[in-house]
Formats: structure tokens, sequence, C-alpha cells
């Protein structure tokens, strides 16, 4: 059952345009729904549908709050495998505390297989962790940040918490959407992380430990939840529109009545109608440790690749047939047209899911 009630919901609806207007943080929306008990861990299933609700009404906010549940989505796929490495994740997601991302990092398209980022070792187990990482969303708020370097020919995984000397935040979230996730470019300067919270270390490349699938499993699959919702919400504006506008040409008969504008907006469920079966059945297997072996990376980036192109189709298709007023920068058909479009820079793009689906198909090139 959803913790978000419908007036919580409306709610954060209603601030949304205002935090996009600004590019402010999404403060009262993350306190509200702190308060609701959204952000104690949960299973996959459940999350990926709340996000998917939630998306439907504040796109970024949800975009946001996905990098938290990714973390607690990853402890959780670690336990259930019987991993209680991360069992600390969910304690401290369950008294408050507020998980973030900082892996992304500018100009490395192996995304989790390498990194720019220097992990240097200390006597003491630890490792001090020098480089920038980009798309830090959750940067005014988090209060545990994941973090990863290489040392060698290894990569190494961890936690710091918000007093940890050495990192700083640039402030710089200027974006055309999805700017209430105040996503900052993070410095970090020789940040230590102690050995207790060194999550994992691994070869560099491609890995198929518990601990990266377990990643990439939460992450595109709640990634995909969210573009969906974009996709719900354009879907229902084009719906509202057409049913509310009437034409000069037809004698004062309603848009609904237009063959061609009915083909648009049928054609557009048709599309979005495929994403929920994926979504919620992959995501049911995530949680019933279903063993897809080498197809699951097929698996997820296609759901996240599928998820994103059918939600920009599906804004695109209610674009033409709500008339000029959603072409203003107030509308929130505007605003929807932005966020969505921040869909093609998520991790994995459209060119590695396509090789990771051949490589599936076909072996790796030769």
């Amino acid at each position: 059952m959803s913790v978000v009630t419908p007036d919580l919901l409306q709610r954060i609806r209603a601030r949304a345009a205002g935090y996009d207007r600004e590019n402010a943080f999404f403060t009262e929306d993350l306190d509200e729904l702190r308060a609701a008990g959204y952000l104690i861990p949960r299973s996959l299933a459940e999350t990926a549908r709340d996000q998917r609700l939630l998306a439907a009404f504040a796109p970024a906010t949800a975009l946001g709050v996905n990098m938290h549940l990714v973390w607690t989505g990853v402890a959780r796929v670690l336990s259930e495998r019987g991993d209680p490495s991360l069992d600390w994740v969910l304690d401290d997601a369950a008294a408050g505390e507020l998980f973030a991302f900082g892996n992304s990092e500018a100009g490395n398209d192996l995304v989790l297989f390498d990194s720019l980022t220097a992990a240097v070792p200390g006597e003491d187990g630890s490792y001090a962790f020098t480089g920038t990482k980009i798309f830090t969303s959750l940067a005014p708020a988090w209060t545990r940040l994941g973090i990863f370097g290489r040392d060698g020919d290894r990569l190494v995984h961890g936690f710091i918490t918000r007093d940890t000397p050495g990192w700083t935040s640039l402030d710089d979230w200027d974006t055309l959407g999805m700017r209430a996730t105040q996503s900052h470019t993070t410095v970090l300067d020789a940040v230590v992380v102690p050995p207790e919270r060194i999550a994992r270390i691994l070869p560099v490349g491609p890995s198929g430990d518990p601990f990266i699938f377990g990643i990439f499993a939460n992450f595109l699959l709640l990634i995909a939840s969210v573009y969906a919702g974009i996709a719900d919400r354009a879907l229902e504006l084009g719906v509202e529109a057409v049913s509310r506008r009437t034409s000069l040409k037809n004698d004062g008969a309603r848009y609904s009545q237009d063959p061609d504008l009915r083909w648009r907006l049928a054609d557009a469920a048709l599309a979005l109608d495929a994403l929920a079966p994926q979504i919620e059945t992959l995501a049911a297997d995530v949680d019933g440790l279903v063993n897809h072996g080498a197809a699951w990376f097929r698996l997820l980036t296609g759901v996240k690749h599928r998820a994103t192109e059918t939600a920009r189709y599906v804004v695109d298709q209610s674009a033409r047939v709500v008339g000029g007023g959603g072409y203003r920068a107030s509308s929130e058909l505007a605003r929807l047209q932005r966020d969505v479009l921040a869909g093609i820079y998520h991790p994995s793009d459209t060119e590695s899911v396509h090789s990771t689906v051949a490589t599936n198909l076909l072996g790796p090139l030769e």
C-alpha cells in the first residue's frame, strides 16, 4: 500500500512549478515525504509503483528522491541475498538519514566500470578520495554520500557523511529541466572514508558483483518509473485538453471528436501501456531473487531506454493536441517537456544500451 495520500500528492504538485521557476530545492516536499515514511526502505516493486505515482505530480521531486531510494534498494538486494555488509544503510535510512549518489564524472563514459577519481589507501584501511563528481542530486540535503574512485587496478566504493572534511558543493545547478533536484557538482579533496564505510573493492571493468547488480537494478528500474510517471501525467493533460477545447472549424465540436487527435492520444496510450508490465515484472523479479543470468543487464538497460524514449514520445503527442497554451513557459506541459529531456542523459545512454543488447545476443566484438 502506498504511503503517499492524495492530499500529500496535491500539495506536492502545487509546489512543483514554484521550485522549477525559482530553481529551488524541494525542501518542503522532502520534509513531508520523510514524515510520511516514504524514505524508509520497502520492496523494489512497491517503491517503483510509488515513484511512478509521485513523478506524475512532481517529476523533479521524484527524481531527486530516487537517489536515496536506489541506495536503500542496493542494501536490500544485498541483505536478501545473504550479504549484510550494507545493513547499516537500512538502519540509517530508517533513522532518517538521507543518501545520495556521488558517482557520475564528466568524461567518464564507463560509468561504474572505471573512475577518474583517485582513491588513495591509508594504513588503517581507509581511503582518501580526490576528484570531481557531477549530478549530485539532493546536494543541499544529503547526510550520506556514496562515492567511488580508482586505486591502481581496483575500484573502491564507500560513503561519507555531511560533516566529513574535504568536500565542496559548487551550487552550480542551472539546467533546462529537473531543476528542483539541485544536482550540484561535488568536489572531493582527499576526502577520507573510514574502513567501516568502505562498501566494495572491485576490479576495474564490468562486474557481476551483487553490489553492482543492485545499483543497476534499482537505478534503472526507478529511473524508468519516474519517466513513466511523467508520461502518465502528459497523457492525462492531453486528454483533458481535447475534452475541453472546441473547434470553430467544426461548428463548436470538441476536439475529442477529431479523428486525428484521437489517433494521436490512442497511439501514445498504446506505447505507454507497454511500460507497466515490464517495470513491474522486473522489479518483482529483483525482489523475488529471480536469476536472469547474463540477460539481467540487457533487460534492465532495455526497460530504462524504453521508458525514457516512450515518455518523450507521449509528451510530444500530448503537446501536439494541447494547443498553443502548452507552449507557455508557465504551463505544466511545458515543464514536463523540459523535464522529460533529462532522460536521455541518465545512464545507460542509447548507445550503451544497444551495445549491451548486441553483446548479449552476439557476444563481444572481436
